[in-house]
């Protein structure tokens, strides 16, 4: 007779959200439960965001040696060893990867069952070890995997996902990306700055769903410095002896032959294999449990959602949260307490960065925009590019969202973010104090626009006087 292991809270699923959910869970008073087939570590350590940041640095600082002579800094004989590059990805990728895994350690050891997990009721999960568990409440955290349509897969080895992207010995001479989302944008750059022959395809026109035309505008430019940019365009992919060969018709026609492709054309929940027929939970036309984000429940059973899984916003910082909320709620069953969810926003390590944040669209929203061309310390430090976008609501200027690609564009973005989320208009952030000569005070110029279109009085600026370039 098989065992049968009970407890509050059972998770499925040892990733970044699965970790927060079991932690938040247990911290509430419940018997936990976490399920995992290997315990390998986090989507964002091990294929994700440490991985693709470690591709950039190196790219960065190729970018930065090559700007050097704008400083009359001369520098001969860079080279770039691209097996060294790939080396250290990996050394840098796996020291992450492992630290993430030590962090099991801070969790009580019988908590941890390594195995898969499958629902064989409601409350109920059988493992393909033969035990069966109940639990009062079941968190789904088992993440995402990238999607790789079949005529790319019968491109054999030549092609490439952001899982096995990393784990290229060196750089290829040739490199098609397709689909110019995140990991599309920052890793075709990324790799053309490294001095591969980068081409990036997309059916869609619009990069990384940016709202923004005149944002948009400039991506396409600065993209454009390094590599081949097709856009509206459908990609039929075909092997040949020297490579992997591509055909593309739409807005421009073509074809090419590359040693490698990479597909970044998304990413898609992992919820094979969970019979999720017998958990009783309603499904979208994707096959994704329907969920209240605001409690990761899915309608009016004891199943929460948590991180990718979700397909919500597939970033590591929802991902916990999402973890957090479904622990702390699966742990309150059944009374789900509903959580305010924090500002959207998304960061692409693109140079410069490009980031979106909250809304767009209000009824009577205002805009305010910036350049970075001629903005001070931007041209001090040889960077003086980019644009920037406000979105304000009517009539008080509250921020409600931006558009930016820019220098330091990472830190701006969290400076509005969380302007935006605390609720500031135009005029009171305009009011806080900015350093001179800094990156930030290019946020002047649009916060100035809103404020001009809004009732209330622009505040006093001690520096006002002081020419946008200086």
């Amino acid at each position: 007779m098989s065992q049968t292991l009970q407890c509050d809270v059972a998770v499925i699923g040892a990733g970044t959200a699965g970790i927060a959910a079991e932690r938040a869970a247990r911290k509430n008073g419940a018997s936990t439960l976490l399920i995992d087939p290997e315990f390998n570590g986090t989507t964002c350590a091990t294929v994700g965001c440490m991985p693709s940041k470690l591709v950039i640095a190196a790219a960065r600082e190729v970018v930065r040696i090559r700007r050097a002579g704008l400083f009359g800094i001369e520098v001969d004989g860079m080279r770039i060893d691209g097996s060294a590059v790939m080396q250290r990805v990996r050394a840098e990728r796996d020291r992450f990867a492992a630290l993430t895994r030590e962090s099991f350690n801070d969790i009580p050891k019988q908590v941890l069952l390594r195995a898969r997990a499958r629902f064989d009721g409601p409350n109920i999960l059988k493992l393909d070890d033969g035990r069966r568990i109940e639990a009062r409440a079941i968190i789904i955290a088992t993440g995402s995997v990238p999607i790789l349509p079949d005529p790319f897969a019968a491109l054999g080895d030549a092609a490439l996902t952001s899982d096995r992207v990393f784990e290229l010995e060196d750089l290829p001479k040739r490199l098609a990306v397709v689909g110019s989302g995140a990991i599309g944008l920052e890793l075709a750059q990324a790799f053309a700055h490294l001095g591969v022959k980068v081409a990036l395809f997309d059916k869609g026109e619009r990069m990384a769903k940016l709202r923004c035309p005149k944002v948009h505008s400039r991506l396409r430019e600065f993209l454009e410095e390094s590599l081949d940019l097709h856009l509206g365009v459908d990609v039929s992919p075909h092997q040949t002896r020297e490579g992997a060969k591509l055909l593309w018709r739409g807005k421009s026609e073509g074809e090419a032959v590359f040693d490698k492709v990479l597909v970044a054309v998304g990413r898609k929940p992992m919820l094979g294999g969970l019979d999720l027929e017998k958990a009783g939970l309603d499904l979208d036309d994707h096959g994704i449990p329907i969920h209240d984000r605001k409690t990761m429940r899915c309608g009016e059973t004891a199943v929460f959602l948590a991180g990718d899984v979700a397909a919500d916003l597939p970033l590591l910082h929802e991902a916990s949260h999402d973890g957090a909320i479904a622990g702390r709620n699966a742990a309150a069953f059944p009374a789900p307490i509903p959580v305010s969810r924090n500002t959207a926003f998304s960061i692409t390590f693109t140079e410069p960065a490009l980031a979106t944040i909250g809304e767009a669209e209000e009824d009577g929203a205002i805009t305010g925009t910036a350049e970075f061309g001629d903005q001070g310390r931007a041209r001090v430090d040889g960077v003086n590019r980019g644009a920037l976008t406000l979105y304000a609501a009517a009539p008080n200027g509250r921020l409600i969202g931006a558009d930016l690609i820019a220098p330091a564009g990472e830190h701006l973005a969290h400076m509005l973010a969380w302007a935006i989320q605390s609720g500031q208009t135009a005029t009171q952030l305009l009011a806080m104090p900015f350093y001179h000569p800094t990156i930030e005070e290019g946020l002047k110029q649009a916060l100035r626009t809103i404020c001009a279109a809004t009732p209330i009085d622009l505040p006093s600026d001690q520096d006002s006087g002081t020419p946008s370039g200086a």
